[in-house]
């Protein structure tokens, strides 16, 4: 197998797309006894690797006023946030798509080394205002890109995170 060395492009500007990687983006967070009571409370923020999972239609025809994504963050970071996914084995299953809520993405300036992989986990959701977000992205140098066929691939694997159904029966096993 070989891997490909096209799954991202370097881009520059204001402009959004669904696959972009947006590095240090100030992201709320919001405390356990938030709306306890009634006083005001100022939130603190972070800031959180992401990548954007709203559609790239919506951002370019400005259908969307604030951006949905997800933290993204490089496989040892991902472990030491995370000692179980330390253990032997346990990236092959994401990579393979059996670990449900998490995406692997090569490395946009090493895709040959596994380790260097981004972690996306579509478990924690971000809505961040577009206009914050395109200022952010053009006070950045230079940003990453997913390309295709790899951003259909991510996008599918978005969806089909959000669309799965747990049923409380199922059909009798066959017997014959």
């Amino acid at each position: 197998m070989t891997i490909s060395t096209a799954w991202w492009s370097e881009v520059n500007g204001p402009d959004l797309s669904q696959g972009e990687y947006l590095p240090s983006c100030l992201v709320p967070i919001v405390p356990d006894d938030f709306g306890r009571t009634t006083e005001r409370s100022d939130l603190r923020t972070q800031p959180t690797n992401l990548m954007v999972v709203t559609q790239s239609c919506d951002l370019a025809n400005m259908k969307a006023g604030s951006v949905a994504l997800c933290p993204a963050s490089t496989v040892p970071a991902f472990e030491a946030a995370h000692l179980s996914f330390a253990k032997k084995g346990v990236w092959e299953e994401v990579r393979k798509g059996r670990r449900e809520g998490l995406y692997l993405l090569a490395s946009p300036t090493n895709p040959t080394v596994s380790r260097d992989a981004f972690v996306v986990d579509f478990r924690e959701i971000y809505s961040l205002p577009i206009g914050y977000l395109q200022r952010h992205a053009a006070s950045l140098s230079g940003r990453w890109r997913l390309q295709s066929p790899f951003l259909e691939h991510f996008s599918q694997a978005f969806a089909r995170f959000f669309m799965r159904v747990g049923l409380p029966s199922m059909i009798p096993p066959f017997t014959d």
